[in-house]
Order: C-alpha cells, then sequence, then structure tokens
C-alpha cells in the first residue's frame, strides 16, 4: 500500500472532538450493564476512604480500558480522549483509577472475585458463551509465572523458571463447542509452588461451573503438578472426573512395567504434535490402561486412597544420532483418570488440556496482563482479577458476533470490533456514530451492536 499524495500534501492535527477512536467499547460497556456490572461492584466492594468511593464507576472503567487494549494504570486513559466522555458517563482518570487499586486488601480482592463469578454466570445465562455445556464441560487447570522488573514489587521472587516474577494460578472453563473462559484465579508470590492450594481453588470454580449450567459430566484436567490426593478428593466430592498427568513414581513406573506386550494398541494424531523433550513431531503411538491404586500413604493422605485408571501412551525414543538400538526404547506419558470413555477418546480429552489453558495465557499476556503495574500485591492481585473478567466479557461479546469472531483469539476481537474509529454527532437529540465505509468485520460489528441494545419501543 503506497501513499495516494506528494510528501508534505498531508498534515495531521491532533483538534478533532467528535473523533471516537475505539467505537466497540459501545457495545462492551453495554453488555457489562446488562450483567450488572457496576452494581455488583458496588454491592460487594466496601472499601473504607476517599479511594473507595464509586467502586461500581471505577471497576467498569478499569474493564473498559482493558477491552480498549490498556496493560498499564496510565493506559487507562484510553478512554478519556477524543469524544468517549461524551458516550459514557462517570470515566475516571487513571491516576484515580491506580489510587483505588492501591487502595484495596486482601478481603477486597475476595469481594473482587466474587463480582467476576457472579458476572460469568449472567454472562452464560444471557448470551450464548458456553454452548451444550450441560453435555460435557472441561475444566483446566495451570499456573503461571509472569516476569517482573524491580525489587519493590510485593511478592515477587525467583520460582523455577529462575526469573523475578510473580505466580497465579488460574482455572478456565470450556465445551468442545466453545474456546475457553476463565473460572478463577489466584495470585501468589513468585516462589510458590504450582500446586500450592489448588484444591480450595478447585472448590470455587467446581461452584462457579455449576452455576453456569455445567450440569452434566464435567471432566478437570491437569498436570503432573496437581497430582495429590487433597486435589483428586476435592474433584470427587463435587461429582466431576479427574484427569491427571502422573509422576514418574515408583509405584506409576511399575505399573507401566506390568503391562502386557499385547496389549499396546497402535493411534495415529490427526496432525502432528510436537515433543517438547525431544523438539521432534510425533506423528503415531501406542496406547494402553491399566490400573493405579494412589495415595496410599496413610499419613500423607489419611482416608483419600484412590483406585482408577492408568491410561499410559509411548512413543519410540529416537536417540541423537538417529541410528536405531538393538531393541527398541520407548518414552513413556501417564494420565491418571476415571474418565469411563474408552482409552483413545479419553487421552484425546486430556490431550486437549495444554492448548485450553495455554490459549487464555497468551491472551492475557496479549492484554491486559503483559505484566503487573503496580508494586502493591493486592493491586496486582485485583488487576489479575479484572483482566479475567475483561477476558469472559470479550469472549462474550465475540459470540455474539458469532462466526469466526466465537472462537477468535480476544486480540483478534480488540482489532476487530472494538478499535473501530468513528465520528460522532448529535441530531435531534440523538446520538450517531458514523463508522468507516467497507469496514471488514462491519456485518459482526453491526450484530453485536443490535444485540446488546434493547429496540425502540413502540410508538
Amino acid at each position: 500500500m503506497r501513499s495516494s499524495h506528494t510528501p508534505g500534501a498531508v498534515s495531521a492535527r491532533f483538534d478533532d472532538p467528535n473523533l471516537v477512536s475505539h467505537a466497540g467499547l459501545v457495545p462492551v460497556t453495554r453488555l457489562s450493564e446488562r450483567v450488572g456490572l457496576a452494581e455488583l461492584a458496588d454491592h460487594w466492594l466496601k472499601v473504607p476512604g476517599p479511594t473507595g468511593a464509586n467502586a461500581g464507576a471505577k471497576v467498569a472503567s478499569i474493564v473498559a480500558g482493558m477491552a480498549a487494549g490498556a496493560d498499564s494504570v496510565t493506559d487507562l486513559d484510553l478512554i478519556r480522549h477524543g469524544a468517549l466522555p461524551r458516550l459514557f458517563t462517570q470515566v475516571k482518570a487513571a491516576s484515580t483509577l491506580g489510587a483505588f487499586l492501591r487502595g484495596l486488601c486482601g478481603g477486597d480482592i475476595s469481594s473482587l472475585d466474587a463480582v467476576a463469578r457472579r458476572v460469568l454466570q449472567r454472562l452464560a445465562a444471557q448470551t450464548p458463551l458456553l454452548p451444550r455445556i450441560d453435555q460435557i464441560a472441561l475444566i483446566d487447570i495451570d499456573s503461571k509465572i509472569t516476569q517482573v522488573h524491580g525489587r519493590a514489587k510485593q511478592g515477587a521472587a525467583y520460582g523455577y523458571t529462575k526469573v523475578l516474577g510473580l505466580h497465579f494460578q488460574a482455572v478456565t472453563l470450556s465445551t468442545p463447542h466453545a474456546a475457553p473462559v476463565i473460572l478463577q484465579t489466584r495470585l501468589r508470590g513468585g516462589n510458590a509452588g504450582s500446586g500450592r492450594k489448588a484444591a480450595s481453588l478447585l472448590r470455587q470454580a467446581l461452584g462457579t461451573a455449576r452455576a453456569c449450567g455445567a450440569t452434566g459430566p464435567v471432566l478437570v484436567r491437569g498436570d503432573s503438578t496437581f497430582f495429590s490426593g487433597t486435589v483428586i478428593a476435592t474433584i470427587g466430592a463435587a461429582g466431576a472426573w479427574f484427569s491427571i498427568t502422573a509422576p514418574h513414581n515408583p509405584a506409576v513406573t511399575t505399573a507401566i512395567a506390568a503391562i502386557d506386550q499385547a496389549a499396546w494398541r497402535p493411534i495415529r494424531y490427526p496432525r502432528p504434535v510436537l515433543d517438547t523433550d525431544t523438539g521432534q513431531w510425533v506423528t503415531h503411538a501406542e496406547i494402553a490402561e491399566t490400573t493405579l491404586t494412589a495415595f496410599t500413604n496413610p499419613t500423607d493422605n489419611p482416608g483419600r486412597t484412590v483406585t482408577a485408571r492408568l491410561l499410559v501412551r509411548r512413543v519410540p525414543a529416537h536417540t541423537p544420532t538417529g541410528q536405531d538400538g538393538l531393541f527398541p526404547l520407548w518414552r513413556y506419558h501417564a494420565v491418571f483418570t476415571d474418565n469411563p470413555t474408552d482409552p483413545a477418546t479419553a487421552w484425546a480429552q486430556h490431550n486437549g488440556r495444554a492448548g485450553a489453558i495455554e490459549q487464555v495465557f497468551a491472551d492475557l499476556n496479549n492484554s491486559a496482563l503483559a505484566h503487573f503495574p503496580s508494586g502493591k500485591f493486592a493491586a496486582n492481585a485485583a488487576w489479575l482479577t479484572l483482566a479475567a473478567l475483561t477476558h469472559n466479557l470479550m469472549r462474550a461479546l465475540g459470540c455474539l458476533a458469532g462466526g469466526r469472531h466465537a472462537t477468535a483469539r480476544t486480540g483478534t476481537l480488540r482489532r476487530h470490533l472494538v478499535t473501530v474509529a468513528a465520528r460522532l454527532a448529535r441530531t435531534a437529540r440523538t446520538l450517531t456514530l458514523h463508522l468507516p465505509r467497507n469496514w471488514p468485520w462491519q456485518r459482526a460489528w453491526q450484530q453485536i451492536f443490535d444485540r446488546t441494545h434493547h429496540p425502540p419501543a413502540a410508538a
């Protein structure tokens, strides 16, 4: 694409008060109003002092800024330029929002979590956010370390990634027909164990999933970090199935060695899968099933002994030189599960875990959670919760748009549906947004606008 003007024939002036650079904030804000975001925040957040006043308006302003692409407190001023203050009321300055976040404490974070859970429940009820969730719901749990800079950040420490960071856990909910949403988050210190207190986080998340309509089978998936008696007991108490990667401890190794060679069945992958340990692409493997009794230590796991299926996959272990050995060598991967489906299906369902939750982490990294913006731990915990809430709101927006946007990344939704330039005009006491002609995603934008606005009253 080239300029159609000679150099110097174009000038730029920042003097148009009627320009709206994020016209997609109109349906985003309307959707947040429909689910009562501000009212929920006013009800649950009781922050003392002047910084806590008008909590609902401040929470709504932060969410709107995150939906527009803000990844720091200063960036929240995105919602105050041009004609945006004429479209929205009670828009707060970035300095006011930063003071509000810094004024929160640990109890306020729990209240903010309650707001986020109720917003998700209302989004699930009012939008096609989780289609066919009553047939099967997939819950994934994982943790991630986000690198931070500066020793003044509370809770920052060196964890297993050997970088200074803050460590957070996340629980997501998806279906085979829907992109994942975030059920629950929790911020911890950078050196906290990945699975520490995961059972309590899962307990709350499972309750939220049921409230979102997961009345049928629920499968909870996790890696070997969450292979513990407490976690699996919590999943069982909630009436869900578990599918957890089994570590290579002596009991698991013995169970794998006892599998008869005739029990192995070949499987092929529809698409090649990258083996992160060897860097090689895997197109076929073999799978077998046995039984494992886990958590038999009465001191560490009193009354939590579990006997369930152990699904084992093996792939050829290639030597660095590429030469074959005298006898075949295998690399084994095991999954401990009570999923009652056939082994190939159960393995495929577990294998989808990484793609689902890693997509969420990638979306958060590409938006508000590019970094933690404050030096105070509680402020960063609130930022994490609001980033998760915004992610769910954007997912609902994509589902209202339909088509490819129903499962698109949130960065794509922001680029297609939110960051849309428009000019604001007032005629006969009516505000009109004049959007670009030939906008490639005009139909999707118009659809979310129509679905988030009430139809006009009958004459």
